[in-house]
């Protein structure tokens, strides 16, 4: 069975974590990754260049109907939650979710009710709750769920309130993160 997505959501500490989660994805890794990073509604697309640096596959800030590439590193732009519908994305200016738009929540559960076994979900650090439902949404319905280890976290709370809520698959270091989504995206290629 062949993932459709990984979705991604990370808050405080998200940026470093992301440049080694990304940094170390190989440049033919063919799954679309989607991407909450909580950060300020004013905040400009530099989030999309600090990490590009780091990585080879190409990274976009998501505008609303983008098609769902492989091989491409999506962003939810800030202040907008981030909607996975079948093909493509979609945006929404709707009330934020555990204080945050875009909400990670929003990301998992959507993701989780339009390719429910084919989503891996993977929340890295962050200093609040957010992602905790949509983690538990993507259990629920067959995906795999991956934190990362919460002591390798430049803030606990996400990833301890993830594996409070929900049996994840993994408990993972940021450059282990990145092997497993390699070793099952792969095999589910074969």
């Amino acid at each position: 069975m062949a993932f459709e997505i990984v979705v991604i959501g990370t808050s405080l500490g998200g940026l470093s974590a992301l440049k080694i989660l990304l940094g170390n994805l190989p440049a033919d890794f063919l799954v679309p990754i989607a991407i909450v990073q909580h950060r300020h509604k004013e905040s400009n697309n530099t989030l999309q260049e600090l990490l590009q640096e780091y990585t080879s596959l190409p990274i976009r800030e998501v505008e609303d109907k983008d098609e769902i590439l492989p091989g491409h590193i999506y962003l939810a732009p800030a202040d907008y939650h981030l909607l996975v519908e079948p093909g493509h994305f979609a945006l929404s200016t709707d009330e934020p979710v555990s204080y945050a738009r875009p909400s990670i929540d929003v990301l998992f559960e959507s993701a989780a009710d339009v390719y429910s076994q084919q989503v891996i979900g993977v929340i890295l650090t962050g200093a609040n709750q957010d992602g905790m439902q949509g983690l538990k949404k993507i259990k629920s319905l067959g995906g795999l769920t991956i934190v990362q280890e919460p002591a390798t976290a430049e803030s606990e709370v996400m990833p301890e309130a993830a594996i409070s809520a929900v049996a994840v698959d993994w408990i993972l270091t940021l450059s282990n993160i990145a092997s497993q989504m390699v070793k099952l995206c792969h095999s589910s290629r074969k």
